[in-house]
């Protein structure tokens, strides 16, 4: 898989990423990192347990790494979860499997592209 077929893969942008990051090698060097992020788990983890200040902290990570990274449907997907815990609720039931579906998509790719 290359990285324009990993970044169509997760309905990402291939395009804007590459002209911030100028080259394939640094987009790897970057998107290689992602696994090893703990924000997804620790989502999970701090809705499991109603600390919503940490969900937010998560979830905001999630947005910023996804919206750099060009991971658009993840960063849309974790844009609307921030929203709602922003706000102070926990109510992310209804936009957690979107976000975890982009997530583990996400996921599934970067194994792709180094398969």
């Amino acid at each position: 898989m290359t990285v324009e077929n990993f970044y169509e893969y997760i309905r990402g942008d291939y395009v804007g990423t590459k002209a911030r990051l100028m080259t394939d090698e640094r987009i790897l060097r970057f998107v290689n990192k992602f696994p090893a992020d703990g924000s997804y788990r620790l989502l999970l983890d701090s809705i499991a347990s109603s600390n919503v200040e940490e969900a937010f902290r998560a979830a905001h990570t999630i947005k910023g790494v996804a919206q750099n990274l060009g991971f658009t449907a993840l960063y849309l997907s974790s844009q609307e979860v921030t929203e709602i815990l922003r706000s102070g609720s926990l109510d992310v039931a209804a936009k957690m499997p979107e976000l975890t579906k982009y997530y583990e998509l996400t996921i599934d790719g970067i194994n792709k592209l180094n398969s």
